[in-house]
C-alpha cells in the first residue's frame, strides 16, 4: 500500500452538509496553509461538489496526496450513503477515484467522523468520536486503529426516529437549545452504556451549544483539530 515521505504535504478535505473545508498539512498533521472553506453546493451532487473541492484546492498547491472525510458510509473509497447531502446520485460514486483523477494526486477517502477520529485520539484503549452537525457522525478506534465503520446515525434511537433526526441540525432548530441538550444527555447515556469507551470526543458545529457538565473522559474538539487526521490516514499505511 502506498505511503508518504516525511516531507510530504497532504491536502486534507472535510466534506460536510453545510460547508466544504480544506487545508494543507505536513507529515505530522501540522497545518502549513490557511484553513479554507466554502458553502456546500445546492444541490449537493457529485459534480457540484467536485467543482467546489477544485475551487478550494486551486489555492492550496504543493500537495503530494489527498485525504477526504465524507458524511456517509464509505467502502474502499466508494460512497454508499450520503444521508445529509440530499441526492441519490452519490450512491456507488467512487469519490476516491474521482478525487485522484480530477486533482492529479493519489487520494484516500473515509467517513468524516473516522477522519476526525484518527486525528484526535490518544491511541490508548477504545475511543469514540461523535460529530454534532447537520447529522450525527460516529467513529470507533481501538488503540488508534479505525474499527469497521458503523452508521450509527441510521440506528433507531426511538421507535420512530433515528439518531440523525433525533440529534441533528433540524432537531436543534425545532427543539431549541434546551430541548436539544436534553436529547444529547440521553444519547450520551446510551453511548456510555453500549460502548463502554475509555474516551469520547465530540466535534461538529453544534458541539459549541452543549450547556451541561460532561464526564471527565469526554473532550470537545474542533473540526480544525480533527482535520489533521488527513495526515494520519496516510501514515497508517
Amino acid at each position: 500500500m502506498e505511503t508518504i515521505s516525511a516531507d510530504a504535504k497532504i491536502l486534507a478535505i472535510d466534506i460536510g452538509g453545510s460547508h466544504v473545508k480544506a487545508i494543507l498539512l505536513d507529515y505530522n498533521g501540522k497545518p502549513v496553509s490557511e484553513y479554507k472553506r466554502l458553502e456546500t453546493p445546492k444541490p449537493s451532487t457529485p459534480a457540484n461538489m467536485m467543482e467546489q473541492i477544485k475551487a478550494l484546492a486551486k489555492d492550496l498547491a504543493g500537495y503530494e496526496v489527498i485525504s477526504a472525510g465524507f458524511p456517509g458510509y464509505i467502502k474502499n473509497g466508494v460512497v454508499k450513503t450520503a444521508p445529509n447531502l440530499g441526492t441519490q446520485e452519490w450512491k456507488d460514486y467512487d469519490l476516491q477515484k474521482e478525487l485522484a483523477a480530477q486533482l492529479g494526486k493519489p487520494a484516500r477517502v473515509v467517513n468524516d467522523a473516522d477522519l476526525q477520529g484518527i486525528g484526535m485520539v490518544s491511541g490508548q484503549g477504545l475511543e469514540m468520536m461523535i460529530t454534532l452537525g447537520t447529522g450525527f457522525g460516529t467513529a470507533l478506534l481501538l488503540d488508534g486503529k479505525l474499527l469497521p465503520h458503523l452508521e450509527l446515525s441510521h440506528h433507531p434511537v426511538k421507535t420512530d426516529r433515528i439518531y440523525d433526526e433525533y440529534i441533528g441540525e433540524k432537531a436543534y432548530e425545532s427543539k431549541g437549545k434546551e430541548g436539544w441538550n436534553n436529547r444529547l444527555k440521553k444519547v450520551l447515556t446510551i453511548l456510555k452504556t453500549v460502548f463502554n469507551y475509555d474516551r469520547l470526543y465530540i466535534s461538529g458545529g453544534n458541539a459549541k451549544n452543549i450547556n451541561f457538565q460532561l464526564d471527565d473522559n469526554i473532550t470537545i474538539v474542533s473540526n480544525k483539530e480533527g482535520i489533521r487526521g488527513g495526515a494520519n490516514l496516510w501514515k497508517q499505511g
